[in-house]
């Protein structure tokens, strides 16, 4: 059975989504009831690009971006910003675009339909929170060790290979000393990032503290290990890292170990940080050498 436009009028105002809809033009020309119950607005003010006042500044650009780009090529598109409640409290709302036509064939604009999703959205904030490190945004040290000893205790089961790697940012106190604590952040930030990028998808890697990071490599022995390792020093020795005016060269330790007989994870975690630290003990008896640094172009 076909629905007449006065059915169809009654299940969109009656719907507890939040629906809109625009014409070819972009502007916006109508809002459900349950729009404008949300942002306590009329229709009249919400119409054309009103209903824009109510998005996040931090927001806006994004929303218009993704909004005009969709427009343009006719797509779906979906995306999350903040919109203001009527009480002024701004709320996560989940807007779905779908472009439709008319006559089967003809563009005729786009319907929305949005929901508030805050809940979900401040859920996913303080689990990222609980498990990423605030500066670097990669695991935390308590994360890493939960989810490393899951792949631990795999290992020990199916016999299988497993190494871990400590990694030290070498003369990162000098970095620290001649350029302040921010040239150190971004320092770590940009390590971090860099091999976070570099690994496998099936790596664990987290922040142990302060310029420590620590890489858990499951199904992997020694000599495999050891390639990535390798990798990762020399995409860190080719990375440029911009300060004010100067370019800061860095390099890392990395203390390589792979798992034999033991039986928790710690022991593994101690006989790779004293890897780290016969390498950096070797590395202090020779002639000291300062941060590479050069003007920056």
């Amino acid at each position: 059975m076909k629905l007449d436009n006065d059915q169809y009028r009654i299940i969109v105002e009656s719907s507890p989504n939040m629906i809109w809809r625009a014409g070819t033009d972009t502007l916006c020309n109508y809002f459900n009831t349950t729009w404008l119950k949300f942002t306590g607005r009329t229709m009249t003010q919400e119409m054309g690009n009103g209903w824009a006042e109510g998005i996040h500044p931090e927001d806006f650009d994004m929303c218009l971006k993704v909004y005009l780009e969709s427009f343009a090529k006719q797509e779906s598109f979906e995306m999350e910003y903040r919109l203001k409640r009527r009480d002024g409290v701004y709320r996560w709302i989940n807007d779905r675009g779908v472009p439709y036509y008319i006559n089967d064939h003809e563009f005729a604009g786009y319907i929305g339909s949005c929901m508030d999703v805050t809940d979900k959205v401040e859920g996913q904030k303080l689990r990222d929170l609980a498990q990423r490190d605030g500066l670097t945004r990669i695991y935390n040290r308590q994360y890493f060790e939960q989810l490393a000893n899951v792949e631990f205790s795999k290992a020990k089961r199916f016999e299988s290979d497993l190494c871990v790697a400590m990694i030290d940012i070498d003369r990162f106190k000098t970095i620290n000393d001649t350029y302040g604590h921010h040239a150190g952040d971004l320092v770590l930030k940009t390590v971090a990032k860099t091999i976070n990028e570099s690994i496998r998808a099936f790596d664990l890697f987290g922040r142990y503290g302060g310029d420590e990071f620590v890489l858990l490599m499951s199904n992997t022995n020694y000599v495999e290990a050891s390639i990535l390792i390798a990798r990762l020093k020399h995409v860190l020795e080719t990375i440029e890292i911009k300060y004010n005016d100067t370019l800061i060269r860095i390099s890392a330790s990395f203390g390589l170990y792979q798992m034999h007989h033991e039986v928790i994870l710690e022991k593994v975690i101690i006989e790779a940080d004293k890897k780290l630290y016969e390498i950096k003990n070797s590395r202090s008896k020779q002639p000291p050498h300062s941060v590479e640094q050069r003007p920056a172009l």
